[in-house]
């Protein structure tokens, strides 16, 4: 399947908060703080072998930047940031932008399906009920010190091992997750934030990214 090239933005979420409708009724989002994307290269098929934007987002202090990547900001004239995100995009659309520009939040419209992309919640080491959702064993009648616990992994002389994959205890969450098809409530283009309704992945201060939803479900009866 063909990649889905469009632009986006870096963003940083800044917490939970709820909106009212005209109606009255109450809608819980997620405030993502994505002013300042601005582009530090356009990379073309002539020059790269494909076509991309680069965009930088952060704000990064001169003594924590090395000299490739000083160099790599100077030649866009922009200051370095924390985070560099490349977007593929139509090689005509690169061609419309140039480095040193600013992406601003205007590029997406309210009641725009997007995809979230963030770094989960880390929970450390987890045992199978709460990284797996399985059930724990009898409380009483005969169960000793075998509640919480996984069971038999189902392995004898043959096959002699465990197969890779197997549900078990272990590190869960501080992964990248990406959550498909969530609405923009509103945009305060002064500030540069979306309003995502409902929840993002990630903590509060986590660096995000946002991109138009690439599978949009279709209405009912289309």
């Amino acid at each position: 399947m063909e990649k889905t090239m469009s632009l986006g933005l870096v963003g940083r979420k800044v917490g939970m908060m709820r909106i009212f409708t005209d109606d009255g009724d109450s809608i819980p989002v997620t405030v993502l703080d994505v002013s300042n994307n601005r582009v530090t290269q356009i990379k073309t098929p002539e020059t790269d072998g494909y076509s991309a934007v680069q965009v930088a987002f952060g704000h990064r202090r001169a003594s924590r930047v090395n000299q490739a990547s000083a160099g790599h900001h100077a030649k866009a004239g922009v200051e370095a940031g924390t985070v560099l995100k490349e977007f593929r995009i139509d090689a005509t659309k690169a061609l419309e932008m140039k480095a040193g520009d600013i992406v601003a939040a205007s590029l997406f419209e309210v009641g725009q399906k997007v995809d979230v992309q963030g770094i989960s919640i880390g929970k450390g080491y987890a045992g199978v009920i709460k990284r797996y959702n399985f059930s724990s064993g009898r409380a009483t009648h005969g169960n000793s010190r075998s509640h919480n616990v996984p069971g038999s992994i189902g392995m004898a002389q043959d096959p002699g091992r465990v197969f890779p994959g197997k549900r078990m205890t272990g590190h869960m969450g501080d992964v990248t997750v990406t959550t498909q098809n969530l609405e923009i409530a509103r945009i305060d283009a002064d500030r540069q934030l979306l309003l995502i309704k409902g929840a993002v992945p990630g903590a509060k201060n986590g660096k995000v990214v946002v991109s138009p939803a690439v599978k949009i479900k279709a209405k009912k009866g289309a």
